[in-house]
């Protein structure tokens, strides 16, 4: 009886693959969410060795400049990112500097693995509106919590949608949600539970905009977010309200502020 055994070529580049860095792609994802909207160069908590693998690789490619290869994911490491996915042909929302899977795994070839991988998956309808098998999937447990179902008046990759908006849904990981109909202790009980399982969620008032109530929501570390959500994911974790005037955080707390991901896995 014969054994399977592994060509010396593969088995020696299997041994090299094994050998590389991880770069944990969440604790990526998360910096670059959070740390250009820093108002100074501090480190997202553990991301820094993730992080620097990411900017050690893009200075290789003469993208960024050394003296930001400093594990913050800062505006000049968002900008070098971007120039990287412009490279490899894409556009728009997927050239926003926010790492996606394929181009991280591009980025990294020789250098770093990627690990704990973050997919928005397919475009879905649901509740009539436009969003990702992820977003839904947050959507479906968040409700699940509250024992009810919620209305969507606005989905995501809807660009030039609603105009208070902010661009805000030009990509994935973004919906508006109807409070018609709900008490204020409901709208914010609803705002609660969708921070549980990863939004960064707020009840809007017709006070802080043209607009009348709703909850808006935003799912963390969507890597299909627009530019728009992207910094108010970050502000989310910062403690403010994701309006321009970045206000303090006028939400539920909850804590720890965590990611469909580390929802799941807690």
């Amino acid at each position: 009886m014969g054994f399977a055994v592994a060509a010396p070529a593969q088995a020696a580049q299997d041994t090299a693959t094994a050998a590389l860095p991880a770069a944990n792609m969440e604790a990526v994802l998360k910096a670059a969410q959070i740390d250009p909207r820093r108002a100074d160069s501090a480190l997202t908590p553990g991301s820094k060795d993730s992080v620097l693998l990411v900017e050690e690789a893009l200075a290789a490619k003469g993208l960024l400049a050394s003296q930001y290869v400093d594990g913050h994911f800062g505006t000049s490491t968002i900008s070098a990112y971007s120039a990287y996915q412009k490279s490899l042909g894409y556009t728009g929302i997927d050239a926003s500097g926010l790492p996606g899977k394929t181009s991280l795994e591009k980025l990294g070839s020789g250098r770093f693995t990627v690990s704990n991988v973050v997919t928005a998956g397919s475009r879905v309808t649901y509740h009539g509106k436009l969003m990702n098998t992820r977003t839904k999937a947050m959507l479906v447990a968040a409700e699940g919590l509250l024992g009810r179902q919620l209305g969507i008046t606005q989905g995501s990759y809807n660009p030039g949608g609603v105009g208070g908006s902010a661009g805000t849904h030009d990509g994935g990981g973004a919906l508006d949600i109807s409070v018609e109909g709900m008490s204020s202790e409901t709208r914010t009980n609803v705002a609660r539970n969708l921070r549980k399982v990863g939004f960064a969620a707020w009840v809007r008032t017709p006070a802080q905009g043209d607009w009348g109530y709703h909850i808006h929501a935003i799912a963390l570390s969507d890597p299909d977010q627009s530019g728009g959500a992207q910094h108010q994911s970050g502000d989310y974790y910062l403690g403010f309200n994701g309006l321009a005037n970045r206000a303090p955080d006028d939400g539920p707390a909850v804590t720890p502020k965590l990611t469909w991901e580390e929802y799941q896995r807690g």
